[in-house]
């Protein structure tokens, strides 16, 4: 699981930093590409990477400002061309389906694939299949906004084999079976219980990604022990009264919301095209003062999410 980001500023596109788009690879886990926001000329971004717009099967828009939309025609129209045939499925607030429907319809773009909309309305879970859960909540935003949480499922402990072999319990098919945690019948009668073969579960991985946004207890719900958080960073330490009259945040409170919500690591973005060089750097350093883990992100910075390290309980 990695995230890698297309898109890093805020508003306009500027000559360091494009606007919004984050891609959650998914490549191990289930062979696929999450977007988080599509801001202009996201693809364009995207041919400077190794992602390939086929692998992309979801969007989630976090609001319809344009620096988070005006790149979606031109990425679906473009992911017809590159092997897209697959079905996408776009998940935002109330008006994104009349935006892309509008867009195809006008510049007469015929599609390869289906896409199938999920309008949100309610905060709440979106999103299931047997390896991930995502859910929506409100923001605080001058327009309807959502910030999303993605949640890994558990993955099941490790089939103790020298376990199994002091045991004399022959290897073969039923090592599968026990592997998916079943009670098995063994050819000389005994039943064994596949769950007292296994290791500890191994905690699947939270991530938290916000759109733009005032502080709100929602956003809290969703940052709760996440493994990374990215966060919009529109201003910086001493703005939080100019953060407020625009509806957005400041890096102090992204980075306080993180430590009162006991976040692993902070991700910035969102970054106003006021803060270049070493003010982009002071932005990190100043958010480091609440929150140690913190770092202010550039296009095309890649970060990997481990998992977290299994304490066993006789070392607790």
């Amino acid at each position: 699981m990695e995230i890698e980001f297309l898109g890093t500023g805020a508003g306009s596109p500027g000559k360091f930093r494009n606007v919004t788009s984050t891609a959650l690879r998914l490549l191990d886990e289930r062979n696929s590409v999450w977007l988080f926001d599509v801001g202009e000329a996201t693809q364009h971004q995207i041919l400077r990477t190794t992602l390939k717009p086929r692998k992309i099967d979801k969007i989630f828009i976090t609001h319809l400002h344009g620096d988070h939309i005006f790149g979606l025609p031109g990425l679906l129209s473009s992911r017809s061309f590159q092997g897209g045939n697959a079905p996408l499925t776009i998940y935002g607030p109330k008006g994104i389906r009349d935006f892309v429907e509008v867009s195809l319809r006008v510049s007469e773009t015929k599609l390869s694939y289906k896409i199938h909309y999920q309008e949100l309305t309610n905060d709440g879970l979106i999103f299931e299949d047997p390896k991930f859960r995502v859910y929506a909540q409100h923001l605080d935003h001058r327009i309807e906004c959502f910030g999303y949480r993605i949640v890994e499922k558990d993955h099941p402990g490790e089939l103790q084999v020298e376990k199994l072999r002091a045991a004399q319990i022959p290897s073969g098919p039923v090592y599968g079976q026990l592997k998916a945690g079943q009670t098995v019948t063994l050819p000389d009668g005994r039943t064994v219980n596949g769950q007292d073969f296994l290791g500890p579960a191994q905690k699947g991985r939270v991530v938290a990604i916000l759109g733009d946004t005032r502080q709100t207890q929602n956003a809290s719900r969703l940052t709760q022990d996440a493994d990374v958080l990215v966060h919009e960073s529109t201003f910086a330490k001493g703005e939080s009264k100019l953060a407020r009259s625009y509806y957005h945040s400041t890096n102090i409170q992204a980075a306080e919301l993180a430590k009162r919500t006991h976040v692993k690591m902070l991700l910035l973005n969102h970054i106003s095209a006021r803060y270049t060089g070493k003010m982009a750097v002071e932005l990190q350093q100043q958010a480091r003062e609440i929150f140690k883990n913190t770092r202010v992100v550039k296009d095309f910075d890649l970060v990997t999410i481990p998992f977290q390290k299994m304490i066993p309980e006789d070392a607790k």
